[in-house]
């Protein structure tokens, strides 16, 4: 079900999913750079079973060209053809230009609160998971609110120095794929700033797969493998979280 929140007078849309019986707590979960599509809402349900109430908010629904980053172009961009994936990265990167402006960094994470504080009001202990662009999501709301639980990235970006790393209260379980050359390549500097930063971080780092390896409508990058013990560990955490 899509519901509609606010922050600072905006307006935006979330899918909500919904637990069937006992509310375990809160949680939110953040899409890919493909936004919220069907998948993502899937996950959120999955979630929701297990008795998450659930937040996938659409953080694109102010970008004009959010209907043009379609499911297409992401096979496309993980397409066993080199040629075929550096065919499509210019495109991609200039549908995407507008979210590497600060003014929406900015927008984004009063979104992410907004939907912590309607989840917090309701459950009381809210988490953040998310993948991708909704990975990075996930450190950014964990570096700027106290209250959260737990952060559950999947290869996500953590571009934040020790003094702002401090500012995590909760832990952070991550995971990538080892062919991800370039986040799994500073997954080392990360994890000695976590650790500087007095951070509970455990990164995971899953063999012979790659970026998007939880995306089951992506056939070039799915790993059931990896995905199936990453969606384990993940409720492992909140388990652990909501119960503190």
């Amino acid at each position: 079900m899509m519901i509609e929140l606010e922050d600072e007078g905006a307006v935006f849309p979330a899918h909500i999913a919904e637990p069937q019986g006992t509310v375990r707590g809160g949680l939110i979960v953040v899409h890919e750079v493909w936004g919220l599509v069907d998948h993502i809402k899937e996950v959120a349900d999955r979630y929701a079973a297990e008795g998450y109430l659930t937040l996938a908010p659409d953080l694109f629904s102010e970008l004009s060209r959010s209907a043009e980053i379609t499911p297409e172009m992401q096979e496309e961009l993980f397409h066993p053809d080199p040629e075929r994936r550096n065919a499509v990265q210019p495109r991609l990167r200039e549908l995407m230009a507008p979210t590497r402006l600060p003014e929406f960094g900015a927008r984004t994470l009063a979104k992410l609160r907004a939907c912590f504080e309607h989840l917090q009001e309701r459950t009381g202990r809210v988490a953040i998971t998310g993948f991708c662009f909704g990975g990075t999501a996930s450190y950014t709301l964990a570096v700027h609110e106290p209250r959260l639980v737990a952060a559950i990235p999947f290869y996500g970006r953590a571009e934040y120095p020790v003094e702002e790393l401090r500012g995590i209260a909760c832990p952070v379980r991550a995971f990538y794929g080892e062919n991800d050359a370039s986040l799994v390549a500073g997954l080392p500097e990360l994890t000695e700033k976590m650790a500087d930063a007095g951070v509970d971080f455990t990164p995971t780092v899953y063999p012979g797969c790659g970026h998007a390896f939880f995306n089951d409508t992506n056939r070039y990058a799915y790993d059931e493998s990896a995905a199936r013990d990453a969606w384990r560990a993940s409720l492992d955490v909140l388990d652990t979280a909501m119960a503190r």
